[in-house]
């Protein structure tokens, strides 16, 4: 009997049970960790329900939460990020209920997440706090059965600490995303590589030569500059905060405000989690053919509001992923509605960079099962000796070896009378 779901067709199953695979052969650490989770079940008897991208990294992490013993239904996080053939197989192959459909609408987003919370989770698994902010808002009856949860993005967590300053959290939180082994590599280089992924399958336009302006220098901007100016962009990055104004200018780009980015971009990417970063007033500025999109997990960093009343209506879709706003004689292309396009037009980051992602969220999940009774009504971070397990772990995979201290260096650097 097949478990519930809501997916596009089971028939696309064995491809994606191919692809999964494909994608597992590049996830060590979360191989070794599924091993030892299927000897030891950790996560036994636990009911964890999971809003996450349903892609074949996603996959691989369901596997190993299952081989622990939970068991796991996976929700979409985003309406344009659900790989079909994923989603089919995973219900198929692997009996995980899942509720995903690529281009869904929000109205059957939000039903897939409430699905997701029929299960009774006793732990929730986010990407950008929906579950969270969901059951708080529409659901505090599953409040009874949560005992914790996990936040994979940058955005998430902010909404969680703005939930717990308001005294609204009600279950402790493991932020995933401060974890060194996720941001510092699945932000930088996952979001760096994948973005300019999405951009180039949507458009097929050569990146060499053009002005490409980055919104934020967080570590997701970092990395999409850094992999703009390999491809030969000229990068500009507009920002609000004066320390990462001046690294950027120091690793070598251009900064200034949006407004005179505006006039001169070519492309103009979004990263910052915030609202509006695009605006009605840089769009009247812009050059007939800019492209404009965004890596933020939420549509909102784009005004497309703004946009579509500045244009008179809808935009024509003049390419798969690409829409046309016209504006008197110019025209603005807007790539994958305004959503995560690394996502709505690629694949989302390589397997090999979310390996070390999706290792911390496993191993969230069981260090909240271990410590239930200690953690108190707050946003944590995964304890660096975890953080440090995974890149052992990453490094092992890689088949790469480091030193180690003697201890004569061990000691000197934990004394303080000699000095020069």
């Amino acid at each position: 009997m097949t478990v519930a779901h809501d997916v596009k067709d089971l028939e696309l199953a064995t491809g994606g049970r191919y692809r999964i695979d494909w994608a597992g052969q590049e996830m060590n650490v979360l191989k070794q960790i599924s091993e030892r989770f299927a000897e030891e079940k950790p996560l036994s008897g636990v009911r964890l329900s999971a809003c996450l991208h349903v892609t074949t990294e996603t996959a691989n992490l369901m596997k190993t939460l299952q081989a622990g013993g939970a068991d796991v239904v996976l929700t979409a996080s985003n309406p344009l990020s659900t790989q079909d053939d994923v989603a089919a197989s995973l219900v198929v192959h692997d009996e995980i209920p899942v509720y995903g459909i690529k281009g869904e609408g929000k109205e059957t987003f939000y039903k897939h997440i409430h699905a997701a919370l029929d299960h009774k989770p006793h732990i929730t698994m986010d990407d950008g706090a929906d579950l969270v902010s969901t059951i708080h808002k529409d659901r505090q009856e599953a409040l009874d059965e949560i005992i914790g949860g996990t936040e994979e993005t940058t955005t998430g967590v902010i909404r969680l600490r703005a939930m717990a300053n308001d005294g609204a959290l009600r279950f402790p939180v493991i932020a995933v995303n401060d974890s060194a082994t996720k941001h510092l590599f699945d932000n930088r280089y996952g979001t760096g590589q994948s973005t300019l992924d999405g951009i180039i399958r949507a458009t097929n336009i050569l990146l060499a030569g053009r002005t490409v302006v980055v919104a934020g220098y967080g570590w997701c901007s970092r990395g999409i500059a850094m992999r703009a100016a390999g491809l030969g962009g000229n990068v500009v990055v507009t920002e609000v905060n004066p320390l990462r104004a001046l690294e950027a200018v120091m690793d070598g780009y251009r900064v200034m405000p949006m407004m005179e980015a505006a006039k001169i971009g070519d492309i103009f990417v979004t990263a910052t989690g915030d609202i509006n970063v695009i605006d009605e007033p840089h769009f009247a500025l812009m050059k007939d053919g800019a492209i404009v999109c965004n890596s933020g997990h939420f549509n909102v960093e784009i005004n497309l509001d703004a946009l579509a009343a500045m244009a008179g209506g809808p935009p024509n879709l003049v390419r798969p992923y690409v829409e046309e706003y016209k504006l008197g004689g110019r025209s603005v292309y807007v790539l994958g509605e305004g959503r995560l396009i690394n996502l709505a037009a690629a694949e989302g980051h390589p397997a090999s960079v979310m390996d070390m992602s999706f290792a911390n969220q496993a191993m969230a999940a069981e260090y909240l099962m271990r410590n239930v009774e200690k953690l108190q009504t707050q946003v944590y971070t995964i304890p660096e000796e975890v953080d440090m397990e995974i890149a052992r772990l990453k490094l092992l995979g890689m088949g790469i070896r480091i030193d180690n201290l003697s201890d004569e260096q061990e000691a000197y650097l934990n004394q303080w009378r000699e000095g020069t």
